[in-house]
């Protein structure tokens, strides 16, 4: 088991803002926090069963991790969620590509930003920017829904430090069920072009959900999700 979370099953309401939107449990309204900045707009809509996680202190009781979509697929739009299950895939040493590497810091300063960890083995290192992807296109998850400038300076920072002769890599995390590939969004060229000059300069793209990192293909956050051959995923009640 990669994950164990409390997860309470939600409707959800409405989006309040960036990082609020309400739901209902148990026929009562409450406010959960959204850590996913995107636009979502294909989950976040009125009805739609959900689920969510307590949380203690703040303005919101919950943290909504994520949604039930058509035909029984799942997607997990929490980005705390997924840092976690990517960094315990790390320490179990569950990424083939990441074997032997231990996650060294989080939250690196590079610049005017800061990526989300540096990796080490053996004295050598790599900075890694870790993306959800969870906007649905056919087979395929894309990144990103919508207009990110914080992104696009973040992909700026990896290819500098890959010109400057370090290891870089950007990480998407597919967390929908049923995909197969990764596609940059085609929607957004002008941020797509960004990532395919980064798919040359960066070391590695982490790109298919079902086969080699996230597998969803039963219940959403069911009670015993498929494994597949490089990491385990489940989130039990």
């Amino acid at each position: 088991m990669l994950l164990k979370l409390p997860i309470v099953e939600c409707t959800f309401i409405k989006r309040l803002n960036r990082f609020v939107g309400l739901i209902e449990i148990n026929g009562e309204v409450k406010k959960a926090l959204i850590t996913n900045t995107g636009r979502l707009e294909e989950f976040m809509v009125e009805g739609r069963k959900a689920f969510c996680v307590p949380k203690q202190g703040g303005k919101t009781e919950f943290i909504l991790i994520g949604f039930l979509e058509k035909e029984g697929r799942g997607a997990i739009i929490d980005t705390r969620t997924q840092a976690k299950a990517f960094e315990r895939a790390v320490e179990l040493g569950l990424i083939s590509w990441l074997k032997n590497w231990k996650i060294k810091k989080k939250e690196v300063k590079i610049g005017n930003s800061r990526l989300d960890y540096l990796l080490n083995y053996n004295g050598e290192e790599i900075w890694v920017e870790m993306k959800s992807a969870v906007l649905r296109d056919g087979e395929y998850a894309s990144y990103p829904d919508c207009p990110s400038t914080r992104g696009q300076k973040h992909v700026k920072e990896l290819i500098k430090l890959r010109k400057d002769g370090k290891r870089a890599m950007l990480v998407f995390i597919c967390a929908l069920s049923g995909v197969k590939k990764f596609r940059p969004c085609e929607l957004l060229l002008a941020h797509a072009r960004s990532f395919v000059r980064v798919h040359s300069a960066v070391m590695r793209l982490l790109y298919s959900a079902s086969s080699e990192y996230l597998n969803l293909t039963h219940h959403p956050f069911g009670r015993s999700l498929a494994s597949n051959r490089e990491i385990k995923w489940a989130i039990q009640k």
